[in-house]
């Protein structure tokens, strides 16, 4: 049986092949969907339209914010039943309380459109990741972002305080209140972040916004190995407190295929050390006074054999230059070839210790491959990822997929830790996860979508089975 024509009033809807072809392919080109269209809302009201249609005619609704996830979760599969819902044209910052520290976004507005947004009222909006520049605050807020400042702010669901929501049904739920402390019964919230779109539309939040640091400096130290890392942690909060604001580590592989593949991207020290740490501080006081606290740190850092060698930011542009190394390991290693990525989190205790007993069972099971490790060491979080050994063709590589994955994940969970950090489930972890997850957890997440999405439209086929 056809599906009855799309409804009036619900925004642009694109059908062309040519118009939809962006919307279909995921980021990493793993997933290619088919769609009986695209639509694009730019209020509300027509999302809300659309996915009463959709529930009336059990049509399949694929929301989508910048398309920039690594897990396959905001493209449609191939049987071209769905229709893909791109919150794109849902781009305003509808309202910013400088006093309440509030600022309340549509889902559709591009993650570092929120950063100036706050700048220019003179707070700060911490979230900040690789794609800022075209992710969405709907699809970080359904892929519970992480980024490289958690260890101060947290991630993004700690981030927000209200969402505005339509439920499968079609109904809006209006909840966009900027309060720190409401205890009025469950948090509905917290449902809606991290579903990746499978329980409800997130249309618009309000994020909490924090005042501007005096000063950020930015400091990018050698170690020997993770457990150095480990140690310079431990010595940087110590020193540092709360003002430490970033903590990354990165193999030497990674530091290479940066400077490899962008050649502007270059090293303060002789070669790529075993590790490197990108640390940031956010001072309240001034420039001044936080590179005098972050020398304070290398030197002892240095006295205690802790890091060989460290480079400390001498201006803005120095700062983004060493970010540069960090922030662009993803895109080079898509230059470099396919790989196979895992976002995990261990608890920090015990990464280094997961980093040097999981390389050498690698080593062991797939000889010859290389180890891109990078990350968020501050909170848990690595980048696992798994290069081809040079000569091996991809299909080949690829083929070692399951093993490679069974061996990290099995790891993980050893050490009581998450497959999925910060990328969220989609098609790729999605079997995985009925591995992992234990048989009382799946009961209670099938039984809330059960409950919220009955017919099951709402992104079928991602993170649950």
């Amino acid at each position: 049986m056809s599906t009855p024509a799309l409804p009036q009033d619900i925004g642009r809807v694109l059908t062309a092949p040519q118009d939809t072809a962006p919307f279909l392919l995921d980021w990493r080109k793993r997933y290619l969907g088919r769609a009986i269209a695209v639509v694009q809302p730019a209020a509300t009201d027509e999302v809300a339209r659309l996915v009463g249609w959709c529930a009336q005619h059990r049509v399949p609704i694929v929301p989508q914010g910048g398309n920039t996830g690594l897990t396959g979760g905001s493209v449609p599969d191939a049987s071209g039943n769905a229709v893909v819902l791109s919150l794109a044209r849902m781009n305003r910052i509808r309202a910013i309380d400088p006093t309440n520290h509030t600022l309340t976004a549509e889902a559709g507005v591009v993650l570092a459109k929120v950063q100036e947004a706050a700048q220019q009222a003179d707070r700060l909006f911490p979230l900040s990741l690789a794609a800022e520049g075209s992710c969405t605050v709907g699809g970080n807020l359904s892929t519970n972002a992480g980024g490289t400042a958690v260890l101060r702010y947290g991630n993004a669901r700690e981030l927000c305080l209200g969402l505005e929501v339509v439920t499968p049904s079609g109904e809006v739920w209006h909840s966009l209140r900027g309060l720190r402390k409401d205890n009025t019964g469950y948090d509905l919230r917290d449902l809606f972040i991290g579903a990746e779109g499978t329980l409800g539309v997130i249309t618009a939040a309000t994020l909490k916004l924090f005042p501007r640091p005096a000063a950020q400096v930015t400091a990018l130290a050698a170690v020997a190995s993770p457990h150095a890392a480990l140690r310079l942690l431990d010595l940087a909060q110590s020193m540092l407190g709360p003002a430490l604001t970033g903590f990354e580590m990165m193999s030497a592989l990674c530091l290479q295929l940066v400077t490899r593949h962008y050649p502007e991207c270059t090293l303060p020290f002789a070669e790529a050390p075993p590790y490197s740490v990108l640390l940031e501080s956010s001072d309240a006081e001034s420039e001044a006074h936080a590179t005098e606290r972050f020398d304070a740190l290398m030197q002892r850092a240095l006295e205690a054999g802790l890091i060989t060698d460290a480079a400390i930011a001498q201006s803005v542009a120095q700062s983004r230059k060493f970010w540069s190394l960090r922030e662009n390991i993803s895109e080079a290693q898509a230059a470099e070839g396919k790989n196979i990525k895992h976002d995990i989190s261990v608890p920090i205790s015990a990464i280094a210790d997961f980093v040097e007993s999981t390389n050498a069972a690698i080593a062991q099971a797939f000889p010859g491959v290389r180890m891109v490790v990078f990350g968020h060491l501050g909170d848990g979080n690595l980048h696992y990822n798994v290069s081809p050994p040079p000569g091996v063709p991809e299909d080949t590589f690829l083929s070692w997929q399951d093993g490679l994955n069974a061996v990290v994940h099995d790891a993980v969970e050893a050490a009581q830790g998450s497959i999925s950090a910060e990328h969220g489930i989609g098609v790729l972890r999605r079997d995985e996860l009925l591995r992992y997850k234990s048989p009382v957890a799946l009961s209670l997440m099938r039984t809330i979508k059960q409950a919220l999405d009955p017919q099951g439209i709402m992104n079928p086929g991602k993170l649950i089975a």
